[in-house]
């Protein structure tokens, strides 16, 4: 195939690649004109992925997401992460030896024969051995608990918030559309969850006590349990336009719902709004990011035009919020440069999650050289492993997302360098900090 494995040819070993294949990528490597030296850099990068949802070795974990989407109405996925796309072959080969080219029935039978023996084999080894051979050094778990098989330093913790936000009867925004209907009780019953680890049994009377009790306390004991960032995945649940509202205007949306009956939207929108601003506040005071998902779909009913980036420049710009670094995941999909237009707040950084898994390389590639032109200290790689049907798991997704993201890294900086618009030494010292470094620092990694 045109992308296998462009960059992960100068370190077949690394990356699990048999000595026929490393050839065989030397010879892509060539043939996309990326700069073999500049490919060989960019291959020996241990990476860290911002933005995964990996599943732990626990059976039948559901931990993996707060919006698993399988229970929403069934939607299209783009072309090459349908579960038949052979753009997922070269990760079989290079996790499990996969000898095929095609997915005839006996012969997925036996990959997933081979997977069963290395998940069995491995016992909670399992998640790490798929990072060793993806060239990942460390992966951020957005997950509602970590699991066996994720501890850190290898593993790093993103925890969902959007629960924190929606603490009254969400009856009427979930009846918005059929695929809101099914994911806001699954933020009621994460809010549960949340209370009771706090041992509340009902929410409290005022909005004072309601923050200070449960955003503040659950943000807290997040954070002494290893927690590196929030995440937000609000967009499937409205549009990230939030807006500055006062204490004294949430705590009468608050006061009066709390115990009953439903909010009208205008009036839960100040409280959400208001609730946005202060876990933002909070988790920046805490040391923790904010990750915030902008990306078109998935779903039928997804609003598209509710995930850009642009709506969150209030949030971005109140001077309150200025000590909270946040991260637009997912890099804002077709709306990549307006992510780009907001790399120029000082606490705003844009990873290319999703893309790297839905996008081809040149596509990636072009998206990438505007950023890096711009911004290279606030570009972050991740893959967005997860699952993307029943013999594509977060496995597979994360060494396509590694690969794809290492071959349009190398595309994009070639491209630069025979502009003259950066000298090679440079393109080497970016695609470190893109793969590896501004997220070392981001999260304080310490990583060499």
């Amino acid at each position: 195939m045109a992308r296998a494995v462009l960059v992960c040819a100068a370190i077949g070993s690394a990356c699990g690649r048999s000595p026929a294949d490393t050839a065989s990528n030397a010879r892509a490597t060539a043939a996309s004109g990326v700069d073999r030296q500049l490919a060989s850099a960019i291959a020996a990068i241990r990476a860290v992925d911002n933005h995964t949802h990996v599943n732990s070795t626990a059976p039948n974990d559901t931990d993996f997401d707060a919006l698993p989407l399988d229970g929403i109405p069934p939607f299209d996925m783009p072309a090459r992460a349908r579960p038949e796309s052979d753009d997922w072959i070269p990760a079989f080969r290079a996790l499990y030896g996969y000898p095929y080219a095609d997915f005839a029935e006996p012969h997925l039978t036996e990959l997933r024969q081979t997977r069963a023996r290395a998940i069995k084999e491995q016992g909670d080894r399992f998640p790490e051995s798929v990072l060793d051979k993806a060239g990942i050094e460390v992966m951020l778990a957005n997950r509602i608990a970590m699991g066996p098989g994720l501890s850190p330093p290898r593993f790093r913790w993103v925890s969902y918030v959007d629960a924190l936000m929606l603490p009254l009867s969400n009856a009427a925004e979930a009846a918005t559309t059929p695929d809101r209907a099914k994911l806001y009780p699954l933020e009621d019953r994460l809010l549960h969850r949340y209370l009771a680890d706090l041992h509340i049994a009902a929410l409290p009377a005022s909005l004072d006590r309601y923050v200070h009790d449960v955003v503040t306390a659950t943000l807290e004991r997040q954070r002494r349990d290893g927690c590196v960032a929030v995440k937000f995945e609000a967009a499937y649940l409205r549009a990230l336009d939030f807006n500055e509202a006062t204490a004294d205007a949430a705590s009468r949306v608050y006061t009066r719902y709390a115990a009953g009956g439903q909010p009208p939207h205008a009036d839960y929108k100040t409280l959400q709004d208001y609730l946005f601003r202060y876990i933002a506040r909070e988790s920046g005071r805490l040391g923790m990011a904010v990750h915030i998902h902008a990306f078109e779909g998935a779903g039928s009913f997804f609003d598209a035009g509710g995930s850009d980036p642009l709506l969150l420049e209030p949030a971005f710009n109140d001077p309150a919020l200025r000590g909270t670094r946040f991260v637009i995941v997912h890099g804002g999909g077709v709306f990549h440069s307006h992510a780009g237009a907001m790399m120029w707040k000082p606490n705003v950084y844009v990873d290319i999650s999703a893309m790297s898994v839905l996008y081809t390389p040149a596509q990636l590639a072009d998206i990438l050289r505007d950023w890096l032109l711009m911004f290279p200290e606030k570009v972050l790689f991740g893959s967005d492993a997860s699952s993307f049907g029943p013999d594509v798991g977060w496995d597979v997704a994360a060494w396509t997302g590694v690969t794809t993201g290492r071959e349009a890294l190398g595309i994009a900086l070639t491209t630069m360098m025979r502009n003259g618009e950066i000298t090679r030494d440079r393109a080497e010292r970016i695609a470190a900090m893109a793969m590896r470094t501004n997220a070392s620092t981001l999260y304080n990694l310490s990583l060499k």
